[in-house]
């Protein structure tokens, strides 16, 4: 894919973000410059995906490819690190919103376009789903057939670190402060993912 400036950005905004974490997981100011060229590389090898709603969670899979690859931490550790950036940027807090703004049910149509337009698989790379609107049993949900960060992954022969990133997806709920249930995803062998999004009680 190309390394637009959108790319760019979003790799320089979690490699920023990282960066208390490395200190205090004594990765070297070298290892973290390899983490940005890595991030570049596999940036520019990547398979193309069009989905601008979905282009930060693809270019965060590839980011932590590149931690995985350079930063001389076990997966756990990077996993850590990001997930506590994350947890304590407040860019990144008001970029995702609210509870109500997230499961306003006004956004239902815009959301079942996107659905529709992910099934015509214009790109190699990106997510498939399918919207799922409010119900007796939740808020929100939604279904991921395919997954654009196991893709990355797979293509890029790390499969099995993908399942780190699924985690990111409660942290994200808990910092919006909605509830989401899972119970399979395609990380973890399962036939698609399970997202299952309600307001706290």
């Amino acid at each position: 894919m190309k390394y637009s400036f959108k790319a760019w950005f979003m790799g320089h905004f979690f490699h920023n973000a990282c960066q208390k974490g490395y200190k205090e997981h004594d990765v070297s100011k070298a290892a973290r410059v390899k983490i940005q060229l890595e991030h570049k590389r596999i940036t520019l090898r990547a398979k193309d995906m069009n989905d601008d709603k979905l282009l930060a969670s693809y270019i965060m899979g590839i980011y932590f490819i590149a931690m995985n690859r350079c930063s001389g931490l076990s997966p756990e550790q990077n996993y850590e690190i990001i997930a506590d950036a994350l947890k304590n940027n407040k860019l990144f807090k008001k970029k995702l919103g609210t509870a109500e703004q997230y499961l306003d049910e006004k956004n239902i149509s815009v959301r079942m376009k996107w659905a529709e337009e992910s099934k015509k698989r214009r790109n190699e790379n990106n997510w498939v789903v399918d919207v799922l609107p409010k119900c007796d049993k939740f808020d929100l949900g939604y279904d991921y057939h395919e997954c654009g960060i196991c893709k990355i992954c797979r293509d890029e022969g790390c499969f099995e670190i993908a399942k780190y990133l699924c985690r990111l997806d409660f942290i994200m709920a808990d910092m919006m402060g909605v509830k989401l249930v899972r119970t399979k995803t395609i990380a973890d062998g399962g036939d698609f993912c399970d997202f299952r999004y309600s307001l706290k009680k």
